[in-house]
């Protein structure tokens, strides 16, 4: 799995942490991190909570990722702007039985979490322990195991409501404030990470072109 990480500018200066406590959980298991910044709070790309939600958008849509790490002061806003984009199933995870149970109940394909709001002693703790629980056992599964099969079929039922009332991801891209679009797509190390693993030419080319 492709996993990639997404700090905005508030939180920014906490990237190497949460990069440490992801890498060290999900590598072991055969997965990949891509870290997409924000790095510092000094970085010339300077990532808010709204472009949190377009990158997240185009990473996924693309192929680039398969499952999207990000958050912001309290997880919300990154959660609201992941969710604005199409085919993006984006929880707020606080703690591990948050982390549990959005991966057995809803099986999503991203998480924000609060990186100011409770972030203090042994934090790097709290987060290696959602991590496990995410991405160390089969997603979607259900819990309670017996209400396994309405679970899934309601996943099924909100895929198909997003797939109605959101536009397709290139269509999203085009219509978007272009600033805004550029802006997100700014960071250090976007096009080495993103153009390596897009499975979609048609935004990687729109991508290309701005």
């Amino acid at each position: 799995m492709k996993i990639a990480l997404i700090n905005e500018n508030s939180q920014a200066a906490k990237n190497g942490d949460i990069h440490d406590a992801l890498t060290s959980v999900v590598e072991p298991l055969g997965h990949e991190v891509h870290n997409y910044g924000m790095y510092t709070v000094d970085d010339a790309a300077q990532v808010t909570y709204p472009m949190v939600g377009l990158l997240t958008g185009i990473l996924l849509n693309s192929g680039a990722a398969d499952f999207v790490v990000t958050g912001c002061g309290t997880g919300t806003g990154s959660m609201l702007a992941a969710n604005a984009m199409p085919g993006v199933f984006c929880g707020l995870v606080i703690d591990p039985t948050d982390a549990f149970l959005f991966a057995q109940i809803n099986d999503g394909n991203a998480i924000a979490m609060p990186y100011a709001k409770g972030f203090g002693w042994a934090a790097e703790l709290n987060l290696q322990d959602c991590y496990r629980k995410l991405f160390e056992g089969e997603s979607g599964i259900g819990y309670p195991k017996e209400r396994a099969e309405i679970m899934a079929k309601n996943r099924g039922v909100l895929a198909e409501l997003k797939s109605k009332t959101c536009h397709d991801m290139l269509t999203v891209l085009k219509t978007v404030d272009q600033d805004l679009l550029k802006a997100a797509i700014a960071g250090e190390k976007f096009a080495d990470h993103f153009y390596a693993h897009s499975k979609d030419q048609s935004i990687s080319d729109y991508l290309r072109a701005l």
